[in-house]
């Protein structure tokens, strides 16, 4: 049960005193906006005038002075003046009164009170001001309206009535298989217990970012029909010590509430990182947070209706006690879709977007190869704002190649002036690639070739269409895949007898490459099949200090491996542009002229003028 948090009444009657103040300060400035002060003279030349209809004496009793007040023909302001005779002033009045029978003036005493009016707004003012906070008061004392005065309440939203389905998760069919029980379990956990079967408490959904995991948790909360809770890790951790903690008591305590329910807690290795990372001590908010975290889950019953469900891609830096099972008992793995899987993502993200005839979903599914599904609704919509931009009521191929290359490489910058000697360097730089992508057998036929500058900085781009996902690569793809990258800088150096920086990006995926296979991959004779990567995360607390975990000799030979691998694949490579070189001076004419090229023109280049030249057999696979 919640406490009640007592109100603090010296604060809300310091609030309902400076209310009065505002009050009275506004009406005594609306008051004394309607009154000017003049002189005796002045009231003079209005008399003469015939412009003074209304006069009032104020005098006190057994003094001559006093004030009068008169108003003025057509005018709502008071004038008035301070005079020492008011007898002269009587005498006066007699005499404009006898001129101008319309004008009236008469005696009274001096005010000393506040003008009633004034009294009474400023009463009902305060009242009014007293009676809002103590509104605030009372709510605040039922726990109403908590969440304004107070950091330790969740920040979890929660939603009745999801409409999300299975049927809008597209390309997940296993992880869905996988989370078909949770969703059975809560619309009939007696079918589960009767059994003495224990439903997890929690599922980790793993992947990378993109691929559907809170779309996955919310269509599980749709398909039982339950309450869902969402909330991001960020959101339990404060500069506060202790706010963090109090947040997920309370989450816990809605959520048993409203049992039975799923808590689905977003980017989870905000909150949940492993413990003692860091070079201070351990004490400090995140990892209270954490602990509570790991008590809460603990706490509630087995088979509670209670279902945590957490999302992350960096399932390797998380804490292992929150792992274990009794916490996290599932870990489901959300990866990248295949290639049926972006189709049947991209036909679910289609609904809504009329498509026109030649249109070919399959087709964008191939060339996407390593996009998630965001990705994909991202290419979609990228399309549809491209289709009205070109005021079309459909969207056609074209629109979504162009909204492909602008969300994969970056948006062509046709109006980017370049040199004509740039302009030729890019496309012999793209003509080697582009030979190479044809010619090796592993890397994928080409797509696009253009020589169009791109809005991350690259001259122009060859774009490649894989065939099939493959889930492994072997050490001859991989050394291909080397091949391609040093294309380019193989065909500048051929044509034009230097190099620029243009290749600079191509020899970094190259090295790295190499390394991985040296490394990682133990596709070394020299080194073996030993891994020298080490982990890819870094703790600076249990990290500080260390040393890599092999000698200079060692070293020596891994730097030596990559050098020989990058070596020998642009002597390959170099051969192959060698051998090709009427194709790649026919392709950087074509690009020079047209800028682009797509599969069906190079593959005509290349069939007119590879004529002549010697194709080596493929050499027998061993046995």
């Amino acid at each position: 049960m919640n406490q009640i948090r007592r109100p603090n009444i010296g604060l809300y009657l310091l609030m309902a005193g400076i209310f009065v103040l505002l009050a009275t300060s506004i009406l005594k400035s609306a008051s004394q906006s309607n009154r000017k002060e003049t002189s005796y003279a002045e009231f003079q030349k209005e008399m003469e005038a015939g412009k003074v209809t209304e006069a009032v004496i104020a005098q006190s009793e057994n003094i001559p002075s006093g004030t009068v007040r008169y108003l003025l023909k057509d005018d709502t302001i008071v004038y008035f003046f301070y005079t020492s005779d008011v007898n002269e002033i009587q005498t006066e009045l007699v005499k404009y009164q006898q001129k101008n029978t319309d004008f009236s003036w008469k005696m009274t005493d001096v005010e000393h009170k506040v003008d009633v009016l004034t009294v009474i707004s400023i009463i009902l003012l305060a009242g009014m001001g007293v009676f809002i906070i103590l509104m605030i008061v009372r709510n605040n004392s039922t726990g109403a309206n908590a969440r304004m005065l107070d950091f330790g309440k969740s920040r979890a939203v929660m939603v009745r009535g999801n409409n999300i389905t299975f049927s809008d998760v597209a390309g997940l069919k296993e992880e869905k298989e996988d989370l078909e029980e949770i969703v059975d379990f809560l619309k009939d956990p007696k079918k589960y217990t009767t059994l003495g079967a224990r439903i997890p408490k929690g599922i980790l959904l793993v992947g990378p970012p993109g691929t559907g995991k809170t779309l996955l948790a919310k269509a599980i909360a749709g398909e039982a029909g339950v309450p869902f809770y969402s909330i991001s890790g960020s959101d339990f951790v404060e500069m506060f010590v202790g706010v963090g903690a109090s947040r997920v008591r309370d989450l816990f305590q809605e959520a048993k509430k409203n049992a039975p329910c799923i808590v689905f807690i977003d980017e989870i290795d905000a909150v949940a990182r492993r413990r003692g990372s860091g070079l201070g001590g351990g004490h400090d908010e995140r990892e209270q947070t954490q602990n509570q975290l790991l008590v809460e889950m603990d706490g509630f019953g087995v088979n509670s209706g209670i279902i945590v469900l957490a999302a992350t891609n960096r399932a390797d830096i998380l804490d292992p006690a929150i792992l274990r099972p009794g916490r996290f008992d599932r870990k489901i793995g959300v990866s990248r879709p295949d290639v049926k899987g972006r189709e049947a993502i991209l036909k679910v993200h289609a609904r809504n977007k009329p498509l026109g005839d030649d249109v070919d979903l399959k087709r964008i599914a191939q060339t996407t190869a390593g996009f998630a599904g965001a990705d994909l609704e991202n290419l979609l919509n990228e399309a549809a704002i491209q289709a009205a931009k070109d005021n079309r009521e459909y969207l056609t191929q074209k629109d979504l190649e162009k909204a492909f290359v602008k969300v994969g490489i970056g948006g062509e910058k046709r109006s980017r002036i370049i040199s004509e000697k740039e302009k030729r360097i890019t496309a012999y730089h793209e003509g080697g690639h582009a030979i190479l992508f044809h010619v090796l057998p592993d890397v994928g036929p080409v797509h696009t070739i253009s020589v169009i500058p791109t809005g991350m900085g690259a001259a122009g781009y060859t774009m490649p269409l894989p065939e099939k996902d493959e889930m492994f690569r072997t050490k001859g793809q991989l050394l291909q895949d080397i091949m391609v990258d040093l294309g380019g800088r193989i065909a500048e150096e051929l044509v034009f007898g230097d190099v620029t920086t243009g290749a600079s990006q191509d020899i970094k995926q190259a090295t790295e490459l190499a390394k991985s296979m040296v490394m990682k991959f133990g596709m070394s004779d020299q080194v073996g099949m030993i891994n020298y990567g080490g982990e890819d995360e870094v703790f600076i607390g249990r990290d500080f200090g260390h040393t890599r975990e092999y000698g200079e000799e060692t070293a020596s030979l891994i730097d030596e491996e990559v050098r020989r691998i990058v070596r020998e694949c642009y002597e390959k490579a170099k051969a192959l542009i060698v051998k090709y070189r009427a194709v790649l001076d026919a392709v950087a004419e074509t690009l020079l002229r047209e800028e682009k090229i797509d599969q069906a023109g190079f593959e005509e280049l290349f069939n007119k003028w590879s004529v002549g030249v010697i194709e080596e057999s493929a050499p027998a696979p061993a046995h």
